[in-house]
């Protein structure tokens, strides 16, 4: 079979692997459409990694199941997860499945951007889902991508009648408004440097989406009085991070989204945070439960591929998708298609 290697985000190359083989509880499937997470164009992120297949926003359809697999059979069309918690330890019972010690053991093999993925049987017995017929699979590699967002939501406890912020429009920074506008949020304010994805927020339905600087945290507090109830930083530069805490409210929750570099670090004045007693929280990745509440919303049509896939490309040019995902502007969210 073929399968997209990376060994770094200039050296993008389709080559010949071994079609995988399930072994007992597990799947192999077919891949249909898998899309590129902003992780998977991150230079450091994919250099701690490489060479690998990348590919963690798959759908597809069930080539063949392994001994003992009854829920599913040749020819479903499915949503599979790269990693599965145990969902008996300390962490899985607190609902925090990414700490579960087996969590990071599992994966996708070799990874979603291959013809064919084995799906280990952790991951087949808790995080493999159903997709509807109503669904297309460009549909289903938002699953993956929005079940983070409603993590993050829910872990920034946003409610009705709340007002939000999203530092990085992109399009994680637009799934975490959606998810957020579901949860009630009654204003939703984005700030970005590109004017084509600031755009991109409006007609998604942001009610505003400013340029970084006093004019972003000056809208927000126009929009909510006294500042945002919550805040999404996607970008880890310290002055959008400097900017999420000029832009929270008294009691805020400051959400930090993306992945940081190992080396990075910011430099926090402390007073003010302290004074105005904000919560500074992470979300990292997302569980199984996330994955069906995020089913749920594109099957609600919250979020729909329709509108927030904004490039196809077919699997034989894989590499154009990575140099299109790192173009930004009017690309906003990019599909390999099988």
């Amino acid at each position: 079979m073929k399968a997209v290697l990376v060994r770094s985000l200039d050296d993008v190359a389709v080559v010949e692997m071994e079609r995988p083989v399930p072994g007992p509880g597990e799947i192999v499937v077919a891949m249909k459409a898998v899309g590129i997470c902003g992780s998977d164009t991150t230079p450091w992120y994919v250099a701690s990694k490489a060479p690998v297949v990348l590919g963690h926003e798959p759908a597809g359809l069930v080539a063949e199941t392994g001994a003992a697999v009854r829920a599913f059979r040749a020819g479903d069309r499915v949503v599979v997860h790269h990693h599965a918690a145990c969902g008996a330890c300390r962490f899985c019972r607190a609902g925090e499945d990414v700490m579960c010690p087996e969590w990071k053991k599992t994966r996708l093999h070799p990874g979603g951007l291959a013809e064919y993925v084995r799906v280990e049987a952790a991951a087949v017995a808790t995080d493999t889902l159903r997709l509807p017929d109503a669904l297309s699979f460009e549909d289903g590699t938002l699953v993956e991508p929005l079940a983070c967002a409603v993590k993050a939501v829910r872990r920034a406890r946003v409610a009705a009648g709340d007002s939000v912020a999203v530092i990085g429009l992109g399009a994680n920074g637009i799934l975490l408004g959606l998810v957020a506008k579901s949860a009630g949020a009654a204003t939703l304010v984005g700030c970005d440097p590109d004017p084509a994805r600031r755009a991109h927020a409006r007609r998604l339905g942001f009610d505003a989406a400013e340029e970084p600087g006093r004019g972003f945290s000056e809208k927000v507090k126009r929009a909510s009085a006294v500042g945002a109830d919550v805040v999404f930083v996607l970008p880890t530069a310290e002055a959008a991070v400097l900017s999420s805490f000029e832009a929270a409210g008294p009691s805020g929750r400051v959400v930090f989204y993306s992945p940081v570099e190992p080396s990075k670090t910011w430099r926090l004045s402390p007073h003010s945070l302290y004074l105005r007693d904000l919560s500074l929280l992470f979300s990292y990745s997302s569980g199984a439960r996330d994955l069906r509440e995020a089913l749920a919303l594109i099957e609600r049509g919250a979020v729909r591929a329709q509108d927030l896939v904004t490039n196809r490309v077919p699997f034989a040019r894989a590499a154009e998708a990575f140099a299109l995902a790192r173009q930004g502007g009017d690309v906003l969210k990019v599909v390999v298609t099988f």
